[in-house]
């Protein structure tokens, strides 16, 4: 009797944790099929364009939208739904990533007639990479949250070679809770994601960053210059400077002198990468900053008024290193 019960008892056990692992694999599997369900992505552009091929890539069935179709054909022919306004994007995806030039157009995308909380979904994740105001981002996440979302800020830096690689940094404010969600598809664009805070820290570190980013890139086209009209070779100048003190991103990376480096927009033309136009928007923002918090940053505002002059003097559509070429050209003045 008693080995009888054993028997019994043990093949009532042996049941329960058949029952335990199946519905553990189920859980599993659904989140895994969870997590594959449609990611919507709006604003194709140069960095927008190979963050949403990231995500395909990774096997996201992406829903796109960008005000210009004829950025959409790409995706089409990948096979991702293109949709006719952010609106029709969130009515068909509860995440959400958007790429955007400014905070106009950000506001737009999100809150206008044909914007995505028209027809968001109550527990959708919004997350925004574009470089705006922090202030908006704020006043975007208010927004989201009376529509029952969630909307993080999440800049980017990298450029778009690290775009098209997958190796971005993102700087990401908004709910603690709600960042390994976000996470999970940065990390298919990005090879750092950050967590900085609430809602606007992601894009007061991104302000910070560009900031900085100018001034050295300022920098570095003056020392090159310096060096040239001195009689070095730029080659040379650049080892030089990439094995002591001055060495930086602008000078290793993504040097602003034609012939130096190959694969960086200094040896294109200027063409591509990050716009000379989009570096003054940053270092305005900065300055607002700069102001609201009574912040001084005089380098900082000397970059903002020599990126603005370059854009007034034809080099707005060109990327933020050409500024070697305009001081190439001040100097016959």
């Amino acid at each position: 009797m008693a080995a009888a019960l054993m028997f019994r008892v043990s093949v009532s056990l042996l049941h329960r944790q058949r029952k335990v692992c199946a519905g553990s694999v189920a859980t599993v599997f659904s989140r895994a099929m969870a997590s594959k369900t449609p990611v919507g992505f709006v604003g194709l552009g140069n960095m927008g364009n190979p963050m949403a091929k990231n995500l395909v890539n990774h096997g996201y069935p992406v829903i796109v939208y960008d005000v210009f179709p004829e950025a959409c054909k790409e995706f089409q022919d990948l096979g991702s739904q293109v949709t006719d306004s952010p609106a029709d994007v969130a009515e068909r995806a509860d995440r959400i990533i958007t790429m955007l030039p400014s905070n106009n157009n950000a506001t737009e995308v999100y809150t206008g007639s044909s914007g995505i909380l028209k027809k968001v979904k109550k527990g959708s994740l919004l997350i925004d990479s574009s470089t705006i105001d922090p202030a908006v981002s704020k006043e975007l996440a208010k927004e989201a949250e009376k529509m029952g979302a969630v909307f993080m800020d999440a800049p980017v830096s990298g450029g778009v070679g690290a775009a098209r690689a997958g190796n971005l940094t993102f700087m990401v404010g908004g709910v603690e809770q709600e960042f390994n969600a976000a996470k999970e598809l940065l990390t298919c664009m990005g090879s750092n994601v950050v967590y900085c805070g609430e809602v606007g820290t992601g894009q007061a570190a991104k302000i910070c960053n560009n900031m900085l980013l100018a001034i050295s890139m300022i920098g570095t086209a003056e020392a090159m210059n310096l060096g040239i009209r001195l009689g070095l070779d730029p080659k040379l100048l650049a080892k030089i400077l990439n094995m002591s003190s001055g060495r930086c991103w602008s000078s290793d990376t993504y040097n602003p002198v034609p012939g130096v480096m190959e694969g960086v927009p200094s040896a294109n033309n200027y063409q591509g990468g990050f716009g000379t136009t989009l570096m003054a928007k940053d270092l305005g923002l900065a300055q607002v900053s700069a102001t609201s918090t009574k912040s001084p940053v005089p380098l900082g505002s000397i970059a903002h008024q020599i990126y603005r002059i370059m854009c007034a003097k034809g080099y707005a559509q060109k990327d933020f290193s050409s500024v070697f070429q305009f001081l190439r050209e001040e100097e016959t003045l």
